[in-house]
């Protein structure tokens, strides 16, 4: 039997710079942003994710991918 709890958790599949699959929870989200410059950041670093823990993900999707992706999640209370 599934927990309610885990049958309601959305995750957005995204990949990191090496290639890597990350299930992120979107309501760990707190800001989506462009680096400023790959130098600090994997090559291939499109995007990077800072997490409500403060922790940092970087992914090769861009902004705007993410942005899309966390977008088509259904809200609280809705069904798709």
């Amino acid at each position: 039997m599934t927990s309610p709890l885990i049958a309601g958790l959305s995750l957005i599949m995204l990949h990191g710079p090496g290639g890597q699959y990350l299930e992120i929870n979107p309501e760990q989200i707190s800001s989506v942003r462009i680096p400023r410059s790959n130098d600090h950041f994997p090559k291939g670093t499109r995007c990077i994710l800072t997490m409500t823990n403060g922790k940092l993900n970087a992914v090769m999707e861009t902004c705007e991918m993410v942005d899309q992706l966390i977008k088509q999640l259904p809200r609280d209370g809705e069904t798709k």
